[in-house]
Protein backbone atom coordinates (compact mmCIF):
# COMPACT_ATOMS: atom_id res chain seq x y z
CA UNK A 1 0.00 0.00 0.00
CA UNK A 2 2.76 2.27 0.83
CA UNK A 3 4.90 1.91 -2.19
CA UNK A 4 4.00 4.12 -5.10
CA UNK A 5 4.18 2.97 -8.37
CA UNK A 6 5.46 3.48 -11.53
CA UNK A 7 2.11 5.75 -12.74
CA UNK A 8 1.81 7.42 -9.69
CA UNK A 9 5.11 8.48 -9.28
CA UNK A 10 4.75 10.03 -12.77
CA UNK A 11 0.73 11.41 -11.86
CA UNK A 12 2.02 13.27 -8.54
CA UNK A 13 5.25 14.33 -9.65
CA UNK A 14 4.25 18.25 -9.96
CA UNK A 15 3.15 18.15 -6.43
CA UNK A 16 5.80 16.35 -5.05
CA UNK A 17 8.20 19.00 -5.72
CA UNK A 18 6.57 21.12 -3.61
CA UNK A 19 8.41 21.37 -0.10
CA UNK A 20 7.37 19.45 2.45
CA UNK A 21 5.46 17.09 0.25
CA UNK A 22 7.41 14.84 -1.54
CA UNK A 23 7.25 10.88 -1.55
CA UNK A 24 6.48 10.78 2.06
CA UNK A 25 3.53 12.78 1.52
CA UNK A 26 2.43 11.30 -1.96
CA UNK A 27 2.41 7.78 0.54
CA UNK A 28 1.26 9.35 3.55
CA UNK A 29 -1.97 10.49 0.72
CA UNK A 30 -2.39 7.01 -0.18
CA UNK A 31 -2.97 5.54 3.19
CA UNK A 32 -5.50 8.48 3.87
CA UNK A 33 -9.14 8.49 4.28
CA UNK A 34 -11.76 11.40 4.46
CA UNK A 35 -15.60 11.94 5.24
CA UNK A 36 -17.17 14.14 2.90
CA UNK A 37 -20.68 15.68 4.05
CA UNK A 38 -22.70 16.26 0.86
CA UNK A 39 -21.78 15.06 -3.12
CA UNK A 40 -23.40 18.42 -3.90
CA UNK A 41 -21.91 22.06 -4.73
CA UNK A 42 -19.20 21.92 -2.07
CA UNK A 43 -18.48 18.10 -1.81
CA UNK A 44 -18.17 18.33 -5.61
CA UNK A 45 -14.90 20.08 -5.94
CA UNK A 46 -14.00 18.45 -2.73
CA UNK A 47 -14.20 15.08 -4.15
CA UNK A 48 -12.70 16.33 -7.01
CA UNK A 49 -9.19 17.21 -6.47
CA UNK A 50 -8.77 14.85 -3.90
CA UNK A 51 -8.92 12.19 -5.77
CA UNK A 52 -6.85 14.07 -8.45
CA UNK A 53 -4.45 14.10 -5.64
CA UNK A 54 -4.31 10.88 -4.96
CA UNK A 55 -6.20 10.34 -1.12
CA UNK A 56 -6.50 6.89 -1.07
CA UNK A 57 -9.99 6.15 0.33
CA UNK A 58 -13.15 8.96 -0.03
CA UNK A 59 -16.15 8.02 2.41
CA UNK A 60 -18.96 10.15 0.60
CA UNK A 61 -22.16 10.38 2.41
CA UNK A 62 -25.96 11.98 1.13
CA UNK A 63 -29.19 11.17 1.24
CA UNK A 64 -30.62 12.90 -1.88
CA UNK A 65 -30.93 11.92 -5.26
CA UNK A 66 -30.28 14.44 -8.20
CA UNK A 67 -32.38 16.65 -9.88
CA UNK A 68 -31.96 18.91 -12.68
CA UNK A 69 -31.79 22.31 -10.49
CA UNK A 70 -28.53 21.11 -8.88
CA UNK A 71 -26.52 21.17 -12.43
CA UNK A 72 -25.59 24.81 -12.18
CA UNK A 73 -22.70 24.01 -9.40
CA UNK A 74 -23.12 20.23 -9.02
CA UNK A 75 -20.32 19.33 -11.11
CA UNK A 76 -19.57 16.03 -10.17
CA UNK A 77 -23.07 14.89 -11.78
CA UNK A 78 -24.22 15.28 -15.49
CA UNK A 79 -27.99 15.18 -17.00
CA UNK A 80 -27.86 11.81 -17.63
CA UNK A 81 -27.74 10.68 -14.05
CA UNK A 82 -30.78 12.86 -12.73
CA UNK A 83 -32.61 10.56 -10.83
CA UNK A 84 -29.97 8.41 -9.22
CA UNK A 85 -28.39 8.84 -5.65
CA UNK A 86 -26.09 11.49 -5.99
CA UNK A 87 -23.37 9.19 -4.17
CA UNK A 88 -23.74 6.67 -6.63
CA UNK A 89 -23.49 9.35 -9.51
CA UNK A 90 -19.97 10.58 -7.80
CA UNK A 91 -18.47 7.22 -7.73
CA UNK A 92 -19.28 7.01 -11.19
CA UNK A 93 -17.50 10.28 -12.04
CA UNK A 94 -14.76 9.82 -9.71
CA UNK A 95 -13.80 7.10 -10.04
CA UNK A 96 -12.91 8.52 -14.34
CA UNK A 97 -10.57 11.39 -12.54
CA UNK A 98 -8.74 8.23 -10.58
CA UNK A 99 -9.31 4.63 -10.38
CA UNK A 100 -6.63 3.59 -7.53
CA UNK A 101 -8.82 6.40 -5.32
CA UNK A 102 -11.38 3.99 -2.76
CA UNK A 103 -14.54 5.62 -2.99
CA UNK A 104 -17.16 4.40 -0.60
CA UNK A 105 -20.71 5.67 -1.21
CA UNK A 106 -23.62 6.02 1.40
CA UNK A 107 -27.20 6.97 0.62
CA UNK A 108 -27.85 7.51 4.25
CA UNK A 109 -28.85 10.02 6.57
CA UNK A 110 -26.49 11.63 9.15
CA UNK A 111 -27.35 11.47 12.34
CA UNK A 112 -26.36 10.59 16.23
CA UNK A 113 -26.65 7.14 15.25
CA UNK A 114 -25.05 6.88 12.03
CA UNK A 115 -22.43 9.24 12.23
CA UNK A 116 -19.99 7.06 13.53
CA UNK A 117 -19.91 4.21 11.32
CA UNK A 118 -20.40 6.73 7.98
CA UNK A 119 -16.72 8.55 9.41
CA UNK A 120 -15.02 4.86 9.93
CA UNK A 121 -11.31 5.89 10.57
CA UNK A 122 -11.19 8.82 8.48
CA UNK A 123 -8.61 11.31 9.45
CA UNK A 124 -10.98 14.67 8.30
CA UNK A 125 -14.29 15.63 8.21
CA UNK A 126 -15.33 18.03 5.45
CA UNK A 127 -18.61 19.83 5.96
CA UNK A 128 -20.14 20.23 2.49
CA UNK A 129 -23.55 20.27 3.59
CA UNK A 130 -26.48 22.83 3.56
CA UNK A 131 -28.32 22.78 6.81
CA UNK A 132 -26.86 23.31 10.40
CA UNK A 133 -28.51 20.85 11.98
CA UNK A 134 -26.47 18.38 10.58
CA UNK A 135 -23.83 20.20 10.70
CA UNK A 136 -23.79 20.45 14.13
CA UNK A 137 -24.06 17.21 14.57
CA UNK A 138 -20.48 16.88 11.89
CA UNK A 139 -19.15 19.26 14.77
CA UNK A 140 -20.00 17.50 17.87
CA UNK A 141 -18.36 13.89 16.73
CA UNK A 142 -15.66 16.01 15.41
CA UNK A 143 -14.85 17.45 18.75
CA UNK A 144 -15.78 14.59 20.76
CA UNK A 145 -13.28 11.93 18.64
CA UNK A 146 -10.32 15.47 18.29
CA UNK A 147 -10.79 14.67 14.52
CA UNK A 148 -10.49 17.98 12.16
CA UNK A 149 -13.41 19.44 10.50
CA UNK A 150 -13.04 21.33 7.54
CA UNK A 151 -16.02 23.99 7.34
CA UNK A 152 -17.41 25.28 3.93
CA UNK A 153 -20.86 27.19 3.45
CA UNK A 154 -22.26 29.34 0.78
CA UNK A 155 -24.94 32.04 -0.05
CA UNK A 156 -25.22 33.95 -3.34
CA UNK A 157 -21.93 35.20 -4.22
CA UNK A 158 -20.36 34.74 -0.83
CA UNK A 159 -18.79 31.76 0.67
CA UNK A 160 -17.17 31.03 4.26
CA UNK A 161 -14.40 28.41 5.01
CA UNK A 162 -12.59 27.41 8.37
CA UNK A 163 -10.40 25.25 9.58
CA UNK A 164 -11.75 23.19 13.12
CA UNK A 165 -9.28 21.46 14.81
CA UNK A 166 -10.25 21.00 18.58
CA UNK A 167 -8.88 21.22 21.02
CA UNK A 168 -6.38 23.98 18.74
CA UNK A 169 -9.54 25.78 17.96
CA UNK A 170 -13.43 26.83 18.44
CA UNK A 171 -15.47 24.42 17.28
CA UNK A 172 -18.71 25.33 14.74
CA UNK A 173 -21.07 25.74 17.78
CA UNK A 174 -18.73 28.45 18.85
CA UNK A 175 -18.47 30.48 16.01
CA UNK A 176 -22.73 29.70 15.34
CA UNK A 177 -24.33 29.48 18.53
CA UNK A 178 -27.48 29.34 16.43
CA UNK A 179 -28.47 28.25 12.99
CA UNK A 180 -29.65 30.29 9.89
CA UNK A 181 -33.48 29.85 9.59
CA UNK A 182 -34.38 26.99 6.68
CA UNK A 183 -35.13 27.88 3.47
CA UNK A 184 -33.75 28.26 -0.29
CA UNK A 185 -31.52 29.83 -0.89
CA UNK A 186 -29.35 31.58 -4.04
CA UNK A 187 -25.89 29.97 -5.48
CA UNK A 188 -24.24 30.62 -8.74
CA UNK A 189 -22.41 27.59 -9.26
CA UNK A 190 -18.79 29.89 -9.05
CA UNK A 191 -19.16 30.10 -5.80
CA UNK A 192 -19.32 26.64 -4.55
CA UNK A 193 -16.38 25.77 -6.64
CA UNK A 194 -14.27 28.08 -5.42
CA UNK A 195 -15.02 27.23 -1.61
CA UNK A 196 -14.86 23.76 -2.48
CA UNK A 197 -11.59 24.24 -3.91
CA UNK A 198 -10.26 26.04 -0.28
CA UNK A 199 -11.65 23.11 1.49
CA UNK A 200 -9.55 20.63 -0.56
CA UNK A 201 -6.21 22.51 -0.44
CA UNK A 202 -7.19 22.81 3.70
CA UNK A 203 -7.23 18.78 3.59
CA UNK A 204 -4.14 18.35 1.78
CA UNK A 205 -2.63 20.51 4.46
CA UNK A 206 -4.11 18.92 7.16
CA UNK A 207 -3.07 15.29 5.80
CA UNK A 208 0.63 16.42 5.28
CA UNK A 209 0.73 18.65 8.01
CA UNK A 210 2.36 21.37 6.42
CA UNK A 211 1.19 25.31 5.37
CA UNK A 212 -0.42 27.95 7.29
CA UNK A 213 -4.34 26.87 8.25
CA UNK A 214 -7.21 28.49 9.14
CA UNK A 215 -7.34 27.47 12.72
CA UNK A 216 -9.46 30.30 14.95
CA UNK A 217 -10.31 32.00 11.01
CA UNK A 218 -13.43 32.27 9.22
CA UNK A 219 -12.40 33.19 5.77
CA UNK A 220 -15.10 35.09 3.89
CA UNK A 221 -14.69 35.23 -0.03
CA UNK A 222 -17.30 37.43 -1.92
CA UNK A 223 -16.82 37.06 -5.67
CA UNK A 224 -19.46 39.53 -6.69
CA UNK A 225 -16.73 42.08 -4.66
CA UNK A 226 -13.97 39.60 -5.06
CA UNK A 227 -12.70 40.22 -1.75
CA UNK A 228 -10.85 38.36 0.83
CA UNK A 229 -10.77 38.56 4.88
CA UNK A 230 -10.32 36.66 7.74
CA UNK A 231 -12.18 37.14 10.78
CA UNK A 232 -10.40 35.85 14.24
CA UNK A 233 -12.70 33.61 16.37
CA UNK A 234 -11.97 32.43 19.57
CA UNK A 235 -13.52 29.32 21.41
CA UNK A 236 -16.60 30.03 23.47
CA UNK A 237 -15.78 29.14 27.31
CA UNK A 238 -19.31 28.57 27.60
CA UNK A 239 -20.19 26.89 24.45
CA UNK A 240 -22.52 24.14 25.04
CA UNK A 241 -20.13 21.41 23.03
CA UNK A 242 -16.85 22.21 23.65
CA UNK A 243 -16.78 23.84 26.47
CA UNK A 244 -17.03 20.27 28.54
CA UNK A 245 -14.09 18.98 26.99
CA UNK A 246 -11.38 21.85 27.32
Amino acid sequence: MDKLTKMELERYHRQMLIDGWGEDGQKTLKRSSVFIAGAGGLGSPVAIYLAAAGVGRLRICDYDTLEVSNLNRQILHTHSRIGKYKVLSAKIALKKVNPNTEVEAFDKRIDEESIAELVGESSVIVDCLDNFPTRYILNRFAVENKIPLIHGSIWGWEGRLTNISFPKTACLSCIFPEAPPPGVFPVVGVTPGIIGCLQAAEIIKSLLGIGERLHNQLAIFNAKEMTFQKLKVRPNPNCEVCSRYR
